[in-house]
Formats: structure tokens, C-alpha cells, sequence
């Protein structure tokens, strides 16, 4: 009897001690409404866990670990990320594990590794309650897996369901109804491939609300404001460089640097831009994302990394229709080569080359991240031969250093100070300021060497400064929760400094641009006036979209901003969402499906394949 009772005695135990350090910890506060639901769930499990379990030490090790997987884990991700744990997450583990090192390895690892291997290991089916426990398990997972609203609809009905604000649902719900519903709810939303006349609809449509929309002419030469469509394609050098976490931290005003981390000479450059703007689709993280839409030319719209599942075909991204040009289409990013599936998104996207870490001369090292200034020398002599061939070239390099949590070498010591008490204001502010000076070199020196040639530079998500925005909410940027965003809130949650340069024309002012829309605008740079993917996603008239997941704002032609996430809609919200559910049908078929909706032109032969020095198997590679 007295054991019969432990699975009511540690779920209490272990729901009271989870529910402190998620509060008081993490400031992640389960809704006291909520908790009886939520423990008496917990408490099922505990019973289903305890049936099926052959020792009672092993099943209190096995009980502790997963309901700290799920209190504490979502908890410290809502803190970082500002949501919990979703089932896509699961697919970014394996990038998760390689980019930790030391104690948060094991910390992320040992976890994980013993909840299977004693799973496993305590497995039994000695006694009736165990044929009882595993009916009822495997009933609750077809049901997820196939009848999915026959659970979220009454759910959802009475608990509520935002689509967009994800730590609200986590909190009125509980870790545990949380995790059930969100993983029904995977497969209720599962991506649909369209068939043809589905796609070629939205095709007409996104193609018919181009024609009224573009970037404004500000953003082009004057050349091409009076003719730009008859001149003829002019291959020029394209370098684009993707700076990691790269954003102004002058913004900060509680943080009171004594001086301006940014370099003074990019601050005079990026001012005669009028201080441009990359609206990025990601916070924080999932870096993948921004590369995909300033590659590809479509937003990303989920929380998932479109890498790892989403990018399934060969598809004429801005890389591949390059190299069908005659370019020579190189990717250079001094991390492990296989992290965010890389490997097979960088070939499917239609480069020859991928230069990863051991491609690279390890000798400029923050801890494990490669510094800028030694990535952009090698890159420079790696491409120089093609350069001096006059060979056009695409030169796109992801930086690494800047990354969190900001370590520097003994050659960079700290060079700004704050009072502020969160860690990382401090620290992120001398990355910044060696990592804007490091980029001016290169600048400078690129444009000497290729004066005609095409620079892109941008920060792919803003920085993570603490938990729940903390460094951030000191001075009022940010608020901790998303839900108490405002809508210039919003924009500023995505906004990172970028920076188009036109060869001798220098810096375009571009304003707020989403990242998705560059691949366009640089093709109008070199004249490109063939049929494109890029253009599907052209802008709609007065506004530019910006997708974040459930939701997206307008930038309008008045420099407004409008949230659509709740209904009712704006006039100019049904719009954008109109517009958005084609742009998925067209991704979904351009990117997973039987490609209806490719531009006809495109040759048959594709790119070269991917080479890197790094010895990675085939099979492998193709898992990934």
C-alpha cells in the first residue's frame, strides 16, 4: 500500500520544488488556476510510469528527470527565447548538442541520455497495471497522431489557444497539457503539399499582387530608376556576409557606455544609409532561418528551422541562379559543417563550395568561435584567384564570433564597462566593438580590391542579453513578456543593422527591409530580368510583411507599424494574411513538393556539387 502511494508522494514533491525554481528562477509562473489540472496530469503519468516501471529507485530517477524536463526545461527556454519547448525542437537536438560545450553539454545530455537508457533498462510487464498502463498509452499516441482535434477541440475551446504568444498557452495550461496539446497539434498542422492547380492559384496570385507592389526607388541606382528592365545582365561580385547576433547596443540607454561600442567609421557608413535596417524572422537564434530567406526569398514563417526539414528539393535559390550565370558560388562558415544541416541545404540551394571550420587556419580563436578578422583574411585568399580571373563570384560568409555568451581572446580585452547588473550588456558591447571594427577592415579592403563589386552586410538575430529580455527591459526596449509587446516593440524585437553597398554607388537606403526580400533587389542590381522565384514574394503595395510564428506585422508606407494576431483583421491584415497563406502554398510546393510553380527557364543542369575539406560520409550526409 505503502508503495502504491510513492507515485502521489514524489509527483507532489517534485510538482512543489518545480513550480518554486520555475517561478522564482525563471520568473515562469504556472497560472494558480491552472495547477490542479496540470498536477493531477503529472500525477497520471506518474501512475502509467510506476505500472510499467521494474524498480522503484529507477522510476523516481526516471519521474524527477522528466517533469525537470518539462517544468525546468520549458521554463529556462521561455527565459532565453521567450517560448517553451516545441515538438520541432526535437529536430533541432542534434544542433543544440554540438554547438554546447563543457558543463552545459553534459547538462543537456546526461539528462536526456538517462531518461531513454533507463526507460529501457526499468522497462517491465510483470502485473495487470502494466497491460493497462501501455493500452493506454498507445491509445493516447494514435489519438495524437491521427485524431489530433478530437483532443484539441474541446481543449482548446475551454483553455483558450493563441497561435502566436506560446508562453501565454504554456502558463493557462501547465507543462504537461502544454506538451500533449503542441504535440497533437504538430500533426493537425502537418505541411501540405500542394497539388498543381493549387499551386499554380496561389502562384497567379502572388504574381498578380507583385505587379502593384515594389521596393521603393530610393533603393535602386538611378541608372535602373529610368531603365530597369532592358538593360542587360551585368555580372558583378556579390560578397555577403551574415554577422552573427551583429545589432547597435548604443540603444541600451540604462546601460550608459562611456563610449559607442560600434565602430565610428560604420556608424558614419551605415548613417549614409539612414541607418537601414534587416528584418529578420528570428530572435536570439535558429541563424539557419535568416539564411534561408536572404538566400532563398521566402519568409520563414514557423518555428522550425527550415534547414533540417523544409528544404527536401534542388531549388533555383539566388546561389543557383548564379551559378547557372557563369558565377562561382562559395559558403563559408567556420563551424562544424553538418550543424543546421548545412551541408545538404547549401547544395540544394545551389552552391559549388562549402568552406566550414576545418577548411580554415584556427589561429584568431574566441574559445571556440574563429574571429571575424581571420575568417574575412582567409576568405579574401581562398576567392583572390577567381577575383584576378575575372570569374564573377558569390562570396557568402557566416560569421561565428558573437555568439553567446561573448568570449573574448587574450588579444581582444574588454574595452567598455556598464553598471548595468545583467552579465551580458557588458559583454556583448566589447563583441560589438571589436566585431564592427574587424568588419570595417574588411570593408575597406573589399571595396579597394572590388570597387565595383556588391557588399551585403547584416546581423541575423538580435543578441540574447539576459533572461526574459532582461537587458533589454532595463531600458524599456523590450518588455519581459511578448504578449505586453508593442507593435514598435515588435519591429525592434526583429530589426538588425544592414548595410547593401552598390559598388561605387556606396550604401542604398533601404529602410526596414525583410530579409526575404534581398535576393530580389540584388538580382535588380545586376540587371537579372529573367523569371524568378524571388518573384513571388515582391512586395505588396504600401507595406512591407514581416511573418513571425502565428503572427506578422506591416512596416507601412507611412513607416507605421501594424500587428495581425489577433482578429479582428485590418483591411490591410486580410491582405498580408491572403498574401501569406500563397507564400506558404507556394514554398510548400517550391521547397518540398513537385515544383509546379518553378519558373520555366531554369536549365536542367544543376550546380557543381558541394565540396568541403571536412571527411564527412555520404550516408551521413544525406541523414542530416
Amino acid at each position: 500500500m505503502r508503495l502504491k502511494l510513492l507515485p502521489l508522494l514524489s509527483t507532489t514533491l517534485l510538482y512543489v520544488l518545480y513550480y518554486l525554481i520555475s517561478t522564482f528562477k525563471f520568473d515562469v509562473q504556472i497560472l494558480t488556476a491552472s495547477v490542479p489540472y496540470d498536477y493531477l496530469l503529472q500525477l497520471v503519468v506518474a501512475y502509467v510510469l510506476y505500472a510499467l516501471s521494474k524498480r522503484v529507485w529507477i522510476f523516481l530517477v526516471i519521474h524527477a528527470l522528466l517533469m525537470g524536463l518539462l517544468y525546468v526545461g520549458n521554463a529556462v527556454k521561455i527565459s532565453f527565447f521567450g517560448g517553451p519547448i516545441m515538438p520541432d525542437d526535437v529536430f533541432a537536438l542534434q544542433s543544440l548538442l554540438l554547438i554546447l560545450d563543457g558543463w552545459r553539454f553534459f547538462a543537456a545530455a546526461i539528462p536526456l541520455a538517462a531518461i531513454a537508457s533507463l526507460l529501457l533498462f526499468n522497462f517491465s510487464m510483470r502485473h495487470w497495471s502494466a497491460y493497462l498502463a501501455s493500452l493506454a498509452v498507445i491509445l493516447l499516441g494514435l489519438t495524437v497522431a491521427y485524431k489530433p482535434f478530437i483532443l484539441l477541440d474541446p481543449l482548446d475551446g475551454y483553455f483558450g489557444n493563441s497561435v502566436w504568444d506560446q508562453r501565454s498557452n504554456y502558463v493557462w495550461r501547465g507543462a504537461t497539457l502544454y506538451s500533449l496539446l503542441e504535440s497533437a497539434r504538430y500533426f493537425a498542422a502537418a505541411e501540405v503539399i500542394p497539388d498543381a492547380d493549387m499551386a499554380q492559384e496561389a502562384a497567379d496570385k502572388l504574381l498578380a499582387a507583385g505587379l502593384t507592389g515594389s521596393l521603393p526607388a530610393a533603393t535602386l541606382p538611378v541608372a535602373q530608376k529610368k531603365e530597369p528592365v532592358t538593360k542587360a545582365f551585368t555580372p558583378r561580385n556579390i560578397h555577403i556576409v551574415l554577422l552573427e547576433s551583429f545589432w547597435d547596443p548604443s540603444v541600451l540607454k540604462k546601460a550608459k557606455y562611456k563610449q559607442n561600442p560600434l565602430s565610428p567609421e560604420f556608424r558614419e557608413l551605415w548613417k549614409s544609409a539612414e541607418y537601414s535596417h534587416a528584418l529578420s524572422p528570428v530572435f536570439g537564434g535558429f541563424t539557419a532561418n535568416s539564411e534561408f530567406e536572404v538566400l532563398c526569398g521566402f519568409p520563414a514563417v514557423k518555428d522550425a528551422v527550415k534547414f533540417e526539414r523544409q528544404l527536401l528539393n534542388d531549388v533555383p535559390c539566388l546561389p543557383h541562379l548564379l551559378a547557372d550565370k557563369g558565377y562561382r558560388t562559395i559558403a563559408s562558415h567556420p563551424n562544424v559543417p553538418v550543424f543546421w544541416n548545412r551541408v545538404n541545404a547549401y547544395k540544394r540551394m545551389g552552391f559549388q563550395t562549402y568552406w566550414s571550420l576545418e577548411d580554415f587556419v584556427q589561429d584568431d580563436m574566441n574559445r571556440e568561435f574563429m574571429s571575424d578578422s581571420t575568417l574575412y583574411r582567409q576568405v579574401l585568399e581562398k576567392i583572390s584567384g577567381s577575383m584576378d580571373a575575372k570569374q564573377p563570384v558569390l562570396d557568402y560568409i557566416v560569421t561565428y564570433f558573437g555568439h553567446w555568451n561573448y568570449p573574448l581572446s587574450e588579444s581582444r580585452p574588454n574595452k567598455i564597462s556598464s553598471p548595468s547588473p545583467i552579465e551580458e550588456v557588458s559583454a556583448y558591447a566589447n563583441t560589438v566593438y571589436y566585431k564592427s571594427r574587424e568588419l570595417m577592415v574588411f570593408i575597406n579592403e573589399m571595396r579597394k580590391r572590388d570597387p565595383e563589386g556588391i557588399i551585403v552586410v547584416f546581423g541575423d538575430h538580435l543578441p540574447f542579453l539576459g533572461e526574459n529580455f532582461a537587458g533589454y527591459v532595463e531600458s524599456g526596449v523590450l518588455t519581459s513578456n511578448r504578449r505586453e509587446f508593442t507593435p514598435t516593440m515588435f519591429k525592434a524585437y526583429v530589426s538588425t543593422p544592414m548595410l547593401i553597398i552598390d559598388g561605387k554607388r556606396g550604401p542604398l537606403k533601404i529602410g526596414s527591409l525583410p530579409l526575404y526580400q534581398v535576393p530580389k533587389l540584388l538580382l535588380d542590381l545586376l540587371n537579372f530580368n529573367e523569371p524568378s522565384i524571388m518573384d513571388y514574394s515582391a512586395p505588396l503595395p504600401g507595406m512591407r510583411v514581416r511573418p513571425l510564428p502565428g503572427m506578422h506585422f506591416n512596416t507601412l508606407a507611412d513607416g507605421t507599424v501594424e500587428l495581425c494576431n489577433d482578429p479582428p483583421y485590418s483591411e490591410a491584415c486580410q491582405l498580408s494574411s491572403r498574401w501569406l497563406e500563397n507564400i506558404s502554398i507556394v514554398s510548400n510546393d517550391i521547397f518540398m513538393g513537385r515544383q509546379f510553380t518553378r519558373p520555366k527557364y531554369s536549365p536542367e543542369k544543376q550546380p557543381e556539387p558541394v565540396t568541403t575539406a571536412a571527411v564527412i560520409p555520404q550516408a551521413i550526409a544525406e541523414a542530416k
